[in-house]
């Protein structure tokens, strides 16, 4: 045989090879993807007094499994292809927690306790361009998880006192705290990073904690229990827009998905005050009792879902006529809640 046609037989069976190889990763790819279409989407709740994250169905509204966690677990987040839980396991008064619990929410099965090590009291907690960000109120710092990795790969210090909550802009260029000791808020810039210019306290209030980025960008409304007042942040400038009197006790705060209104949960007195994003002016209260703390809507803005705490109760607000249409169990204690898309 030809040194010519030794070579043309070699090619063609480097090219068959090649050829069978792409269409059995094409057909693997395709299973995948269609394995990843499959799950549907979910309402997490945490139940702190049972050290579990409840599962629900967000169209039958039942629960579908809970799952154990660390000790008194109080925020949750989900990735961003929507199957895994971030379990921020703060813990108790005594015994304060340094663990994350990963969960698969498709199997209902924690994978693995993430130990933070120095990093004590997990509590807020976001995902942001694929990546978990979650505060370190015992550690003051704000630090953030690889979910392929499982690992930390990045942690700043806030420098401020009880740095409970956070969340990021749209772009993922900046993140704020809560921070409820100090009565402020911190702004880190993430991208581009600039030195001493990449974190600024901002000033607000005593018991700074409720916190929310508008879906827009350009504010954040960050809630201070101490006169029971709203600041409003200007985020191309973080400096205060604005201030406004808001729910007695004001717990949690929480835009709408199209940013045209607000919701302040208020423990004490047992209700949701609604605003009017642009105006600041109180649409409504809506009473649904047993100390409702946590607030979750849905990305279609059709349902908000309001944690009574003391109730052991779950109560499901109709958005377009601000009444409580149903509640559900969840489990003893819900507060933190996340949507798995």
């Amino acid at each position: 045989m030809s040194l010519k046609m030794c070579r043309v037989i070699r090619i063609s069976c480097v090219a068959a090879c090649l050829v069978a190889t792409l269409s059995g990763y094409s057909r693997v790819s395709g299973t995948r993807l269609a394995n990843q279409a499959s799950h549907s989407p979910a309402l997490l709740v945490l139940n702190k007094s049972d050290n579990a994250l409840a599962i629900i169905d967000p169209r039958t509204l039942k629960v579908l499994g809970t799952v154990p966690t660390g000790n008194a677990p109080h925020e949750v987040a989900a990735s961003a292809d929507g199957r895994l839980a971030f379990v921020c396991n703060y813990g108790t008064g005594p015994a304060p927690g340094n663990t994350i619990s990963i969960i698969d929410i498709e199997a209902k099965k924690e994978l693995t306790r993430l130990d933070l090590g120095p990093l004590m009291r997990p509590h807020g907690t976001t995902e942001a361009g694929g990546k978990i960000y979650f505060t370190a109120e015992g550690s003051r710092a704000v630090a953030r998880i690889d979910p392929p990795t499982r690992r930390i790969d990045w942690i700043m210090g806030t420098g401020q006192d009880g740095t409970h909550m956070v969340v990021t802009t749209p772009d993922h260029s900046k993140l704020y705290t809560a921070n409820i000791a100090s009565g402020t808020v911190t702004m880190i810039r993430l991208a581009p990073v600039q030195g001493a210019d990449s974190i600024t306290q901002i000033p607000v209030g005593k018991g700074s904690e409720a916190i929310d980025m508008s879906p827009d960008g350009k504010e954040v409304w960050i809630a201070h229990r101490s006169d029971s007042g709203m600041s409003v942040i200007d985020t191309a400038t973080d400096k205060i827009k604005a201030t406004f009197q808001t729910a007695k006790s004001p717990f949690r705060v929480k835009f709408t998905p199209e940013g045209t209104r607000v919701l302040v949960s208020d423990p004490m007195s047992g209700e949701v005050v609604v605003y009017d994003a642009s105006s600041h002016q109180e649409i409504k209260r809506i009473k649904v009792g047993g100390a409702p703390v946590g607030i979750l809507i849905q990305p279609d803005g059709k349902r908000a879902y309001i944690a009574e705490t003391q109730a052991n109760k779950l109560a499901v607000v109709d958005m377009s006529t601000l009444e409580v249409t149903t509640v559900i169990d969840p489990g003893r204690e819900p507060d933190g809640m996340a949507w798995a898309k």
